[in-house]
């Protein structure tokens, strides 16, 4: 049986357009996934749009329209670039889909028949803009509260709460227990340290009086639960989890658990504490809690992208002007995945998109078949990987030096420890090398003389059969490129367009038979020029 891998990203917030953290998150969920096909592994990827809340509520009525219509026009906006950039998954979660607020509803029901749910009253300072009560904690050293919380009002008003505080040793002996429950490593001291400061429990409520555009409580109809008990909730309810105590839910821990992307702003404390609380609280065992891969951001000159400075970047645009594949491959290769990096708009055009893939890959993929058409009509005579060959011009003899089964190796460790920018760095050496290789060997001067034809064969069918398996290693961050390969090389078309195209396994040498016959190259990378100032 295929091994299962369940992958889900945190779901966007419908308050606003997509921006290119979002992007990054979606494809790097994406390109993770694919991998695991690649591997053979059952995938299923969830991602989606959070659509409640009081903020949504006070746009749309800004906007005078019903908060659903609202939310509707926004998603049809990450819809509409999630298709754009090749993102494929396997659900989409939508909060306001009537299967998650059952799900909701039950789960918010039995916490409180288990007497995890209580009422009480609160009073002191609301944040509007990111809806919660604030604490002293909160103000800076003069005393207030800062910009970031943007409005500040006091309020008196009664609400329903979830009894955190009482799992908080649970939940600091699994992180010490669990190797696996955040990626990277260094985001565990960071958790713990915020374990360790959970004194008090969560607000799970809102009065309907004041936000009518949530998930009405079945035990009270008179509120609405908050975020944290409907967002969250999407990795479970849009995988079939039943909440009842006395459900069956094998199908649904055959799968789980998934591997949550989310960005490192929401790990404290929603996805880091809030969640496996809840989870805890609904019965999950501790190999059941979900592990965090926790991404970091990107910046603009070294400070955080944000619509009131005006530096946001908008991944629809560059998709226009560079294309998605270009945009796929400079979001992953750039970055060291859990850390923050610079947005560079000239680093794409000219280091990934020109340097990499139109010089390195596209340029042997140009190379290899114009040769291979000019000298041998376009027929491969197939040879093994411990192949020889001799320069024309030295006397030493020039090995390929690195088997290709090596940049696999390392390609596949690298990917398996989710560093995507270090296996396609292991991808474009093993390109790089066989342009060396080209250049070394001179296959233009070799066909000069019929008596180097063996030789000639050799060469020709060594880049061949490399540029095979690159066209395999790159297809998960490069898809539609990856399937431009194969098509040129003549390669597999009964799959044509079919992501069961690409198969890790594939990548054993000799895959192209004796007699094979390659296409006429089309330029899948043509070199971009950057438009002079007017």
């Amino acid at each position: 049986m295929p091994k299962p891998f369940f992958i889900t990203t945190a779901i966007d917030y419908t308050n606003g357009a997509p921006h290119i953290g979002h992007a990054y998150e979606k494809v790097l969920a994406d390109v993770l996934a694919r991998y695991h096909r690649l591997k053979g592994d059952d995938v299923f990827f969830l991602t989606g749009v959070d659509q409640h809340g009081q903020k949504v509520q006070q746009s749309a009525e800004k906007e005078g329209v019903a908060p659903k219509e609202f939310v509707d026009g926004i998603t049809a906006k990450f819809l509409a670039l999630w298709e754009k950039l090749e993102v494929k998954y396997d659900r989409w979660a939508a909060t306001t889909d009537p299967l998650h607020k059952g799900c909701v509803q039950k789960i918010l029901q039995r916490l409180w028949d288990e007497k995890q749910i209580y009422k009480d009253k609160q009073a002191g300072y609301y944040s509007v803009r990111q809806e919660q009560f604030l604490t002293d904690k909160e103000r800076g050293p003069d005393g207030k509260f800062g910009p970031e919380w943007g409005e500040v009002e006091f309020r008196e008003e009664e609400n329903y709460y979830f009894k955190l505080a009482e799992h908080r040793d649970w939940l600091l002996a699994l992180i010490d227990k669990r190797d696996d429950l955040i990626t990277p490593e260094f985001r565990r001291a960071e958790l713990r340290n915020a374990v360790e400061k959970l004194a008090g429990d969560l607000c799970i409520s809102r009065p309907r009086a004041r936000l009518a555009w949530g998930i009405p409580l079945t035990f009270d109809p008179e509120y609405v639960t908050f975020v944290w008990f409907d967002a969250l909730v999407n990795y479970i309810s849009f995988a079939d989890y039943e909440p009842a105590p006395e459900a069956n839910n094998n199908a649904f821990f055959e799968r789980w658990p998934a591997l949550h992307v989310i960005g490192k702003d929401i790990m404290i404390p929603a996805h880091g504490i809030y969640w496996p609380i809840m989870l805890h609280a609904l019965g999950f065992t501790d190999d059941q809690i979900p592990p965090l891969l926790v991404h970091g951001w990107w910046n603009i000159a070294g400070a955080k992208m944000s619509k009131s400075v005006g530096n946001i970047v908008d991944p629809d645009a560059l998709a226009d002007k560079y294309g998605a594949e270009a945009l796929r491959y400079y979001l992953m290769s750039d970055i060291s995945t859990g850390r923050d990096s610079d947005f560079d708009e000239g680093r794409l055009r000219e280091e990934r998109y020109n340097g990499d893939l139109a010089n390195k890959l596209g340029n042997l993929l140009n190379r290899a078949l114009n040769m291979t058409a000019r000298y041998k009509q376009g027929m491969l005579k197939r040879f093994e990987e411990s192949a020889v060959f001799e320069s024309p011009d030295k006397d030493q003899k020039i090995p390929f030096y690195r088997k290709p089964s090596e940049f696999v190796g390392e390609y596949t460790v690298a990917f398996d420890q989710r560093a995507i920018h270090t296996a396609l760095a292991k991808a474009m050496d093993f390109a790089v090398q066989c342009n060396g290789f080209v250049e070394l060997t001179a296959p233009w001067k070799l066909a000069k003389d019929p008596a180097n034809a063996g030789k000639l064969d050799n060469i020709l069918y060594t880049i061949a059969e490399s540029l095979r398996i690159i066209a395999i290693l790159v297809s998960p961050v490069l898809p539609k490129s990856a399937h431009g390969i194969f098509d040129q090389l003549q390669w597999k078309f009964d799959e044509a367009g079919k992501e069961s195209r690409f198969k890790l396994a594939d990548t054993k040498w000799g895959g192209l038979p004796d007699a094979h016959t390659v296409g006429a190259p089309i330029p899948l990378f043509p070199r971009i020029q950057e438009t002079p100032p007017a």
